[in-house]
């Protein structure tokens, strides 16, 4: 293995060589840590049962698919990440609210990852051999973690496939031994004194849709360029690379996040998740969560960290892919210890993912519509302009912005603000929903709407000459 040297710059087709399976093993792979399985804690915590949560989980994950697993076709046409795609659609300057947006979201969840892990393996060992598990113990944790993940994140996209697909083999049996391991404690019913977080039922069922099960694929939307990037549609059809984004994001999202609901009730989990799941683990299933807490953290966190050096990378030309992930790696990881020592975790967390979503919506929306204008034909050498240093080509626009573009996500992303209900803040047109979060809703309905409305007299640019990229040979996933 050998450190990956490229960063946002155009993938060559002779180094495309990923399938559909490779893009369901990270997916996979990659989400099966406890880091997603949280998120399944989250309805529980909100005051909801089993079936309540189930459903919430469900629903939000699937609308939440439709939504982004479109987006794995963009960078299937331009051979680099989405945030770079992004600017045919934003400019080429303006492409850099999908790098802030991607960085923001990789950011945040890279740390609950580190967190959520670290408190497991202190918890585990602490049982196991008596570990201590004060501040100084988790400080350590929290460090070797964030290390083992910088280090994977380097390395960079084959290192991570290669570990994604051990993973999705290995934590799969884990999960699976883990759904027997909590089976006779498992209650459908929510933890004793709890109530509905938002005061009724559906508000609260809402937010955990979104907060919980929407936010998984919406964590993606900048993401799934970083592998799909590696996939030639010269050999595979636009087809099969979408139904592939779609079964790794239901399967690697709702399997790890129904665990977490599952074990989050059978151990009462309210106000707190990793404790009480080592508290009350079988003394036999003890390693097993050690393995998972560990290895799933490294996968999970890996990847988002390789996202977040790629968009910093974005961001800053001059610097190196190398040089970008270690930079982050060093942000997230004060995260971390900001969110074990200094913050009320489910607030923060819940906050950031709903804030993230109503921002991160519109840009996704705007990004699809301008890829069904373009009918996925993009110029490559013209989306790299800003890497390069240079100025021009077809996606130059204004001084390397689309205005039209940037104006409807910023309306978008206000209204979707406005409209959001957190446990830190709720905007002011809560009143008009009846108290219901639907600002992911609302801000990309609005921002598809400005975008129509701003650009549809016009012509969205085109390359002078369309590649020849149809498949040569089509198949199964």
């Amino acid at each position: 293995m050998q450190i990956e040297q490229r960063g946002v710059d155009t993938v060559p087709d002779e180094e495309r060589t990923s399938g559909p399976r490779d893009l369901v093993s990270i997916l996979l792979g990659s989400n099966l840590a406890l880091g997603v399985i949280v998120f399944g804690w989250l309805p529980v915590s909100f005051g909801l049962g089993w079936w309540a949560s189930f459903s919430s989980l469900v629903a939000g994950t699937l609308v939440g698919t439709l939504l982004v697993a479109p987006l794995a076709l963009v960078s299937l046409r331009t051979a680099t990440n989405l945030s770079t795609s992004s600017g045919a659609h934003f400019g080429v300057r303006g492409r850099l609210l999908g790098s802030v947006i991607g960085l923001l979201l990789s950011l945040g969840y890279t740390a609950l990852t580190l967190w959520v892990g670290g408190d497991a393996v202190v918890g585990s060992l602490n049982r196991l051999i008596g570990l201590p598990t004060g501040g100084v113990t988790y400080a350590i944790v929290y460090a070797l973690l964030a290390a083992c993940t910088a280090t994977s994140a380097v390395f960079g996209y084959r290192m991570l496939l290669r570990l994604s697909r051990a993973l999705a083999v290995g934590l799969t049996l884990l999960l699976a031994v883990g759904f027997i391991a909590y089976a006779g404690m498992f209650t459908t019913a929510a933890p004793a004194g709890s109530e509905y977080l938002l005061g009724g039922f559906w508000p609260t069922w809402l937010l955990a849709a979104v907060s919980a099960g929407l936010s998984g694929p919406i964590a993606f939307i900048t993401l799934l360029g970083d592998y799909t990037r590696y996939i030639s549609p010269r050999r595979v059809s636009r087809p099969r690379v979408f139904w592939a984004a779609c079964l790794g994001l239901v399967v690697g999202l709702l399997v790890p996040q129904l665990f977490g609901t599952f074990t989050a009730l059978a151990v009462g989990a309210g106000t707190e998740y990793a404790g009480p799941l080592v508290a009350a683990a079988p003394g036999w299933y003890l390693l097993f969560l050690l393995i998972n807490a560990s290895a799933g953290s490294v996968g999970n966190a890996g990847l988002m960290l390789y996202s977040m050096g790629l968009d910093l990378d974005a961001i800053l030309p001059r610097a190196t892919r190398t040089q970008a992930t270690y930079a982050v790696a060093g942000v997230s990881t004060l995260l971390v210890y900001l969110g074990h020592f200094a913050w009320a975790a489910q607030d923060a967390m819940t906050s950031f993912v709903l804030v993230l979503t109503a921002v991160g919506t519109p840009w996704a929306v705007i990004t699809l519509l301008g890829f069904r204008r373009c009918g996925g034909v993009y110029d490559a050498e013209s989306l790299q302009v800003y890497n390069r240093g240079t100025v021009g080509g077809i996606y130059w626009y204004r001084g390397g912005w689309n205005v039209q573009a940037t104006v409807a996500w910023a309306v978008g992303s206000s209204v979707g603000l406005a409209a959001v209900d957190t446990p830190l803040y709720s905007g002011a047109l809560l009143r008009l929903t009846g108290g219901i979060d639907l600002s992911f809703l609302i801000s990309g309905a609005i921002a598809a709407a400005a975008y129509v409305a701003l650009s549809a007299r016009r012509p969205h640019p085109v390359p002078a000459l369309e590649p020849a990229l149809e498949p040569v040979a089509a198949g199964g996933v």
